[in-house]
């Protein structure tokens, strides 16, 4: 004989579950005081670790399901990749930004008429510059005082922001190697990770099956279609630089980087003032050369080499980037280059999936009410 089941008093589940939020939100809170100081070298060690989880497989394979050893050699392979181009780059761009500030500052010093930004000399702008002049009484001078004082604040802010980005992606020395520490575990066991948190989500599968793969299509297409665009341009402005003499060509290929995630400008804003200053020192054969290198070879990677690697993959919305770029960078970062549109693109697809259910839902009830 079965015994009636015992109802529960709405009393009793209240606390039950008042109970259980404060003890999520007291564990919430603890867990994030402790992960807090070590949050750079995490997100970076789940990225890395997630960008390497397709050759993880293809190793483990080949290596008869060791997956142990695979996910050691994946770390040491990343630890090698990393370090010297980081150390080398971290060099060369202090010693540049160093450089490139001290040209500015002894420009400042010393405004003659036969340095670079004698904007005189460039026929264009000497006409506009007596417009300014007969009409507002601004003189050759103060345009040339504003020029300089504004480049010199703008190149300190983005070389600050450069540097942020290109020497602080995984912090001090032991960000960095707590990473590469981290990197071996998420590697090896990511899987079991990743299936967990799907578990815990209260969704049906196919509606988690879907976000997850969303959420995967927009990383990759971030990492191989903006990320990896906007490297290759950054590479080519630097190199433009380095053909026609202009100083500290690393530090601009990393601020043309920067501009290449940008909705409207992008590498424009580095190649075009650059032309103006081979222009305003008379070298018209680098201005022809700088012009064309730009608008033709750096722009054509943004319209061909962009849809070839994005292509098959979640498209993210520029604006998506934007923001999430600029806030992701403020936030937390150089991982919130790829963190922050993550975020939004997790927002906007939680949005639809609820916006489907409820038209599902209001369909379902319209077909009821019609029955």
């Amino acid at each position: 004989m079965n015994s009636p089941q015992r109802t529960v008093p709405v009393r009793d589940r209240f606390y039950a579950r008042t109970f259980a939020l404060v003890t999520a939100l007291v564990l919430g809170i603890a867990l994030y005081k402790i992960v807090q100081p070590f949050f750079g070298p995490l997100v970076w060690a789940m990225f890395i670790a997630f960008l390497l989880y397709p050759v993880h497989v293809w190793l483990t394979r080949r290596l008869k399901g060791r997956a142990q050893l695979s996910a050691a050699l994946l770390t040491v392979l990343t630890l090698i990749v990393l370090l010297g181009p980081l150390a080398a780059l971290s060099a060369a761009f202090a010693a540049q930004v160093g450089d490139l500030l001290q040209s500015v500052q002894s420009t400042v010093a010393d405004q003659t008429r036969d340095n670079v930004f004698d904007l005189t000399k460039v026929p264009w702008i000497s006409s506009a510059l007596s417009w300014l002049d007969g009409t507002f009484g601004i003189k050759v001078a103060q345009v040339r005082g504003y020029v300089i004082e504004g480049s010199r604040t703008v190149l300190q802010s983005l070389a600050s922001l450069g540097g942020k980005v290109a020497l602080g992606a995984f912090g001090a020395v032991f960000g960095f190697i707590l990473m590469v520490f981290l990197l071996f575990f998420f590697i090896r066991d990511g899987a079991v990770m990743w299936t967990t948190v799907r578990d815990l989500i209260p969704m049906s599968r196919q509606q988690k099956n879907k976000l997850f793969d969303h959420l995967a299509a927009v990383t990759r297409a971030l990492v191989y279609g903006t990320g990896l665009t906007a490297l290759i341009q950054g590479t080519l402005v630097g190199i433009s630089f380095l053909i026609v003499g202009l100083p500290s060509a690393l530090v601009f290929g990393v601020i043309a980087a920067l501009a290449a995630l940008l909705p409207f400008g992008g590498t424009a804003l580095v190649w075009i003032p650059a032309a103006i200053a081979l222009a305003a020192q008379g070298r018209w054969g680098a201005t022809a050369f700088m012009v064309i290198w730009g608008a033709l070879l750096v722009s054509l990677v943004d319209n061909i080499v962009r849809p070839m690697l994005v292509s098959g993959r979640a498209p993210v919305s520029t604006l998506t980037v934007f923001v999430g770029v600029l806030g992701g960078i403020a936030a937390f970062g150089a991982i919130g280059l790829f963190l922050g549109p993550v975020v939004l693109a997790l927002i906007i697809a939680l949005m639809e999936f609820a916006l489907e259910l409820r038209r599902a839902e209001d369909a379902k009830k319209a077909a009821e009410a019609k029955k």
